[in-house]
């Protein structure tokens, strides 16, 4: 049975972006990741782009967006990345369970900040979004 996960930002232009990419590419074809940000800048950042593209997770269908493009959906599970995220996380009208696991902004910064963030989402939420999801 297919699960949707929301990874939650405030821009939805790095760390969630990362995260949606990372889970579509890593988690296998059962469990369908979107994200989205509390206030979307409505820019994917280059640098997020250019280590999904390194890291051959990039995919076109990637967006910044607002939460009213996906609350139609119906996720399984809701990750907020960032405090701000947690904060002002809305209510979803399903029993879904909703995690914060905070990660470090990139933005602004050097590019190698970037692989540490792609690192970290990989080693840190890819498992804990696996266990939650797991039949």
């Amino acid at each position: 049975m297919l699960k949707n996960v929301l990874i939650l930002c405030t821009g939805n232009s790095c760390r969630s972006i990362i995260a949606e990419a990372l889970i579509n590419k890593e988690l296998g074809w059962w469990i369908n990741a979107h994200s989205a940000g509390v206030r979307a800048s409505g820019v994917v950042n280059e640098n997020a782009k250019k280590i999904l593209k390194f890291q051959e997770a990039w995919s076109d269908n990637y967006y910044s967006k607002t939460l009213d493009e996906i609350l139609h959906l119906r996720f399984d599970l809701v990750v907020t990345v960032c405090d701000n995220a947690k904060a002002n996380c809305p209510i979803f009208p399903q029993k879904t369970e909703v995690l914060h696991i905070g990660f470090t902004d990139p933005d602004g910064k050097e590019f190698e900040e970037f692989r540490n963030t792609y690192a970290d989402i990989r080693d840190i939420l890819l498992p804990i979004v696996e266990e939650k999801l797991i039949l």
